[in-house]
């Protein structure tokens, strides 16, 4: 099996200030053996792993963890930049013109459009259309979709001197407009939000930028998501 690497690196202002992409071309997912799952990842920095290493994002601790309960997946295909809103992800899908589909997709998106000041109805439009594009990527099957909640920044050190009430607030307001549309598309919502605000001041939960998760505060979202995966892979 082969992979091709792509990293860009280019200027962001705003929360995240520089942009890393990974994506992971993967023609053989075809030849594939029947035993061997697939994945999509979909998202932003949350996605990649902004600051860890590669194996320490949420993706590639969730396939080895499913590997332990001897499921196997292969290495992740990832979708994600630094920074991206809502429809800078649904653009670069449509560049990607992707024609695999995958045993499970995950989604995690949002962070930026709150950030940038954009409205909630914008969030809703553009959301539901790239939660439809992740449904299709699982092969029409909603109940392999996995969209996780949106980490709250705002109670990292990043954030200091900012009003983390409003973050937090809006935060919320975003998650719940998520998870019910997540809900009524009959796919599944992993929870992660709490964790990055009960870890959100501790620097072991947290990358050199004092802003994103390290690999033990993806290690939590990973669980959470292998857990869900399992059981839904087994079904």
């Amino acid at each position: 099996m082969q992979y091709r690497f792509y990293i860009i690196f280019i200027g962001f202002i705003g929360v995240f200030n520089l942009s890393f992409s990974l994506k992971i071309s993967n023609p053989a997912l075809a030849n594939q053996s029947a035993h061997m799952y697939t994945y999509l990842a979909l998202g932003d920095s949350y996605t990649i792993g902004e600051q860890v290493p590669m194996h320490d994002n949420f993706p590639y601790q969730t396939i080895l963890l499913l590997k332990k309960e001897k499921i196997e997946v292969a290495d992740p295909v990832i979708i994600a930049t630094t920074g991206w809103t809502t429809d800078e992800l649904a653009a670069s899908i449509q560049e990607h013109n992707i024609k695999e589909t995958f045993s499970f997709v995950t989604l995690l998106i949002g962070v930026n459009n709150q950030y940038r000041g954009r409205s909630i109805d914008n969030y809703q439009q553009e959301f539901t259309q790239l939660l439809n594009h992740a449904i299709g990527f699982a092969s029409g099957n909603a109940h392999h979709v996995f969209v996780l909640s949106i980490p709250d920044w705002g109670a990292t050190p990043f954030a200091e001197g900012r009003d983390n009430n409003k973050i937090a607030n809006e935060i919320d307001t975003y998650n719940g407009a998520c998870k019910e549309i997540v809900l009524a598309h009959q796919c599944q919502y992993v929870e992660i939000t709490a964790s990055t605000r009960e870890h959100g001041l501790d620097i072991a939960y947290l990358a050199g930028d004092g802003l994103h998760p390290s690999a033990k505060e993806y290690a939590i979202w990973a669980e959470r998501l292998a857990d869900a995966v399992g059981k839904t892979l087994k079904e």
